[in-house]
């Protein structure tokens, strides 16, 4: 096996890793589409949030086809002791021994950078499952996936749900933006973005810190890149001009009928006031006139994300399998 780092100038390696993606994509990915080319190009050059990163190809032989690759995320901000893998291996070379060397690779790798544990995601049930428990992963959380099928909702709900929500929400006004965070936001952004730090994740991961910096260079890379539309809602306190609560869409442009929810949170002050529904609502009516080929919206939560998965089933979300499973190795124990 030929274990080789990808220089992200070589545009056919990555053209080969994005075949052996859309191969495992349509072997273990029932329900949603695959990243277009530009898309997983971009996060396979520039990482998650422009995390540094490396990425590692593995063919039998020289000079033969690419069979599998993983990226490796060394995070630099928080989290200093783990390591993002995502290995994948073509269904064609799988049972091989490929997915095992690339991930005792990323194993060394890490080690070599510091890092104690190794932190991943599968589909349950999955090939991907099962061999990372083989490896000897332990699962950190679990996250339940939704789908809301927009053409399943009946006439007048969203409306309705938004109505009911700005009652609760009087005294507070939306916002909205496309595309990047515009400047004037980039720092109320970052407090909302904190306020993720309350959801819930596994035992020893450390939330992220963010800052107007960070937001501006690290968050929307992809949109930034003009590979996604990306869509806001915020709320805002009308006494204090405080960003209270925001909800984030993107859409790939190869992959119309879908939207994908990003971050939706509500800071603590402003708990109870029915903000997520509000913004949520009123994205779902934006993204009528906006994007009127939008048919399914997805979105995931941990299973014990009680509040937002109250809100998402009050907008019609419904449970879909597999859902996905965070898992941890540690990387002395990789087997």
């Amino acid at each position: 096996m030929r274990i080789e780092r990808w220089d992200s100038g070589d545009t056919a390696t990555a053209m080969a890793c994005y075949e052996v993606f859309l191969a495992a994509h349509a072997a273990d990915e029932p329900i949603e589409p695959p990243n277009s080319a530009g898309t997983f190009c971009t996060f396979l050059a520039k990482g998650h949030q422009r995390m540094p990163a490396e990425v590692w190809t593995a063919a039998p032989a020289a000079g033969s086809a690419v069979a599998g690759f993983y990226q490796l995320g060394l995070p630099d901000l928080e989290n200093k002791d783990r390591a993002w893998v995502l290995p994948y291996v073509h269904p064609a070379a799988r049972r091989r021994g490929t997915g095992r060397e690339l991930v005792r690779h990323a194993a060394a790798r890490a080690a070599g950078h510091g890092r104690s544990f190794l932190d991943g995601v599968t589909l349950a049930g999955s090939a991907g499952d099962a061999f990372a428990r083989a490896m000897g992963a332990t699962l950190a959380i679990e996250e339940v996936r939704r789908v809301q099928d927009l053409r399943k909702i009946a006439p007048g709900l969203i409306g309705s749900l938004r109505e009911t929500a700005a009652r609760a929400a009087a005294g507070y006004s939306l916002v909205t933006w496309t595309g990047p965070v515009p400047d004037e936001y980039l720092g109320q952004v970052a407090d909302v973005y904190n306020a993720f730090g309350d959801a819930p994740r596994g035992e020893g991961h450390e939330a992220s810190a963010w800052d107007a910096d960070r937001i501006r260079e690290r968050a929307g890379v992809l949109l930034q890149a003009g590979y996604l539309r990306g869509y806001a809602v915020a709320a805002i306190a009308d006494a204090t001009g405080e960003m209270a609560a925001l909800t984030e869409i993107a859409i790939d442009p190869e992959h119309p009928e879908w939207a994908f929810q990003q971050l939706t949170a509500v800071t603590r002050a402003h708990r109870g006031h029915r903000l997520g529904l509000l913004v949520k609502s009123a994205m779902l009516e934006w993204l009528a006139s906006a994007e009127p080929r939008v048919e399914r919206v997805a979105t995931g939560n941990a299973a014990s994300n009680e509040h937002m998965i109250a809100v998402n089933e009050a907008l019609g979300y419904e449970v879909v399998e597999p859902g996905y499973r965070h898992c941890e190795l540690a990387v002395t124990g990789v087997r």
